[in-house]
């Protein structure tokens, strides 16, 4: 087992030190130095891979960002490596004084160094096709959220672009939604099968709650094509808003309602014409009997509720 270990530790670090050789545009990064204002480090990533040599550090070879033969990727030909997103190093990288405090470059995430502004500048620089327009004015686009934030960028693969994982990354803001989606009945995005991407577009959007379609029910529409119509004999809440009787991130009543039957109908429906008197501890209306509503549900008789079809459906009952 001993040889083995150490075998594959060996074809590692040759896997790492040739990307690093192809990486090196020692060159570029000097000529670098000549021009105005902080200068970058004279041997690029092997300057900083000399101290940060960790494990997390070292898988940025394993993602898009260190392609060595991609010249729109910061280890790409003639591109500044680590610094092309931390910034320039030539000072962090160079020798300090006993006592002295090492200057500083761009750091993301936790141990952030740089503003809101200043971290997203870097990232936006390169990735400004995929925010696109509707990224500016949206609710993450207000200073407080980085895009490290979300994004692990030294990640081989990046958890809040699977759709197994990516959850769990929003559910780090969005805790009310993470509850909800704890409920009995939800959508199933714990069973990895959906994420929040497949309603929420968070990069490129202008629609409410950044939705990926212009409404609620259009979005809805697109795994529910079946309730969307139009119907001969429509159910006026259901053209109108499906969150009106529907819980979209989770519910403790089947089919993620707002609320059982019949008391989700009677919130709307009166008595007026139909008797809807409501249950007794005992499950039975109280006061006079009722035969519609022994069945203690609406949908008992009134099945089609997103509208029906039916020459004889003007009741939602066919």
């Amino acid at each position: 087992m001993m040889p083995a270990i150490a075998g594959r530790r060996h074809r590692l670090h040759f896997v790492i030190g040739w990307f690093l050789l192809l990486a090196s545009p020692s060159l570029s990064l000097a000529q670098a130095d000549g021009e105005d204002g902080p200068d970058y480090s004279r041997k690029g990533a092997d300057s900083c891979f000399a101290c940060h040599d960790d494990q997390a550090t070292l898988a940025v070879f394993r993602t898009p960002h260190a392609v060595p033969t991609d010249s729109r990727t910061p280890f790409g030909h003639d591109q500044l490596q680590c610094e092309a997103c931390h910034g320039p190093g030539g000072e962090h990288a160079a020798r300090v004084r006993r006592g002295q405090e090492r200057p500083g470059v761009i750091a993301f995430g936790e141990g952030a160094t740089g503003t809101v502004a200043e971290q997203n500048a870097y990232c936006i620089d390169c990735h400004a096709s995929d925010t696109g327009l509707g990224w500016h004015g949206t609710a993450h686009d207000d200073d407080t959220i980085t895009c490290a934030g979300c994004h692990t960028s030294h990640a081989a693969s990046d958890p809040v672009l699977e759709t197994s994982t990516q959850a769990e990354v929003c559910f780090d803001c969005h805790q009310q939604q993470r509850t909800q989606s704890l409920k009995p009945f939800a959508h199933v995005v714990d069973e990895g099968k959906m994420d929040c991407g497949s309603c929420h577009s968070v990069h490129d959007t202008t629609f409410d709650a950044m939705l990926v379609r212009q409404t609620l029910n259009q979005t809805c529409h697109e795994c529910h094509a079946e309730t969307r119509g139009p119907h001969l004999w429509e159910h006026a809440p259901v053209a109108e808003d499906c969150s009106t009787c529907h819980e979209p991130h989770g519910s403790n009543h089947p089919g993620m309602l707002t609320m059982r039957g019949p008391m989700l109908c009677q919130s709307c429906h009166s008595q007026a014409g139909h008797p809807s008197l409501a249950q007794d501890s005992d499950s039975l209306p109280s006061g006079i009997a009722s035969q519609y509503l022994l069945g203690q549900n609406c949908m008992n008789c009134h099945g089609q509720v997103h509208g029906s079809n039916h020459p004889s459906g003007s009741k939602l009952m066919r």
